[in-house]
């Protein structure tokens, strides 16, 4: 079955020569609390692979495309680091990869707004992973608010990164407050969103009219899914919200399975997908005719 996965992260190479030693360089401390951290038995979170083995990685379980997500970056100059980097990929590889740009409102209206303009020109469909909460920005800050509002003019859905509240603490968990999405997408009612990790679990506060109304521009991606939730949540969710709403996601490359594998990949995922009881026309959508027709592939 085609698949496309909607939430990928990747770096350039000096990144992963030394990705603690980079982000200190750059003053991105929150990433490397998050990227560079090690499990109990001494492995890493995640890799750092290059383009050519995200795209040997996708060969190998048959995945057709990938949607690279920036990073909700404490810093305007990293953002527009990544964007560049993004822009060379997805010129070099455009059947296999497509991109999202990401922002940070310190770098004042004018200069955000021409580095939006710029990334769709360049062929980028959203912006994202954002995240107001971790990049030290009010929800309702009025250069955000500038950016989203840019963003459904220009036809590009905004992802936002959301912490499950009753999850699980580790060491850079940020609290994301879920009324927050509420706010953010009733401000912006032109603009598509998704909100990454299921949401934080907004999505199955859908249930409640009000909620539902509120997030009617609001889609979901499943990203980091095993890590945060157990099986159940595939089936649960799309029993509360139309399976059109929720797009398949990996976090790449995040290991999802870390008890079973000791690097990133989508086998596991997929299958766990295949055991959820899903309809095949859930399948279908979730695992690509969403992103294929939110972000127009």
């Amino acid at each position: 079955m085609r698949t496309i996965d909607a939430h990928v992260h990747l770096y350039p190479p000096e990144v992963g020569r030394d990705p603690a030693g980079w982000a200190a360089g750059k003053g991105e401390a929150h990433w490397a609390t998050l990227c560079t951290r090690h499990r109990r038995d001494g492995r890493p979170v995640q890799t750092f692979p290059s383009v050519d083995q995200l795209l040997r990685d996708l060969d190998d379980s048959a995945v057709e495309k990938a949607m690279l997500l920036g990073w909700y970056w404490e810093k305007p100059e990293t953002c527009s680091w990544q964007n560049r980097f993004y822009a060379e990929c997805i010129k070099m590889h455009p059947d296999r990869l497509a991109a999202f740009a990401t922002i940070h409102p310190a770098i004042g209206e004018t200069a955000l707004r021409e580095e939006i303009r710029r990334a769709h020109e360049a062929g980028f469909r959203g912006l994202g992973e954002l995240s107001p909460h971790s990049q030290h920005c009010r929800v309702d800050d009025p250069v955000l608010a500038a950016a989203l509002d840019l963003a459904g003019e220009l036809g590009m859905t905004v992802n936002i990164h959301v912490t499950e509240p009753n999850g699980k603490n580790y060491p850079g968990k940020v609290d994301t407050p879920l009324d927050d999405f509420r706010q953010i997408a009733r401000a912006h009612p032109r603009t598509k969103f998704v909100l990454a990790h299921w949401g934080g679990g907004l999505a199955l506060r859908e249930g409640d009219p009000s909620v539902r109304r509120d997030l009617a521009n609001v889609f979901y991606d499943t990203a980091a899914s095993p890590l945060i939730y157990d099986r159940r949540i595939w089936r649960t969710t799309l029993d509360v919200v139309s399976a059109d709403k929720v797009l398949f996601g990996s976090d790449y490359p995040l290991v999802l399975y870390p008890r079973a594998a000791e690097r990133p990949g989508w086998s596991g995922i997929l299958s766990e997908i295949d055991q959820a009881g899903l309809t095949a026309s859930e399948r279908a959508q979730l695992l690509a005719g969403n992103a294929a027709r939110l972000f127009g592939l």
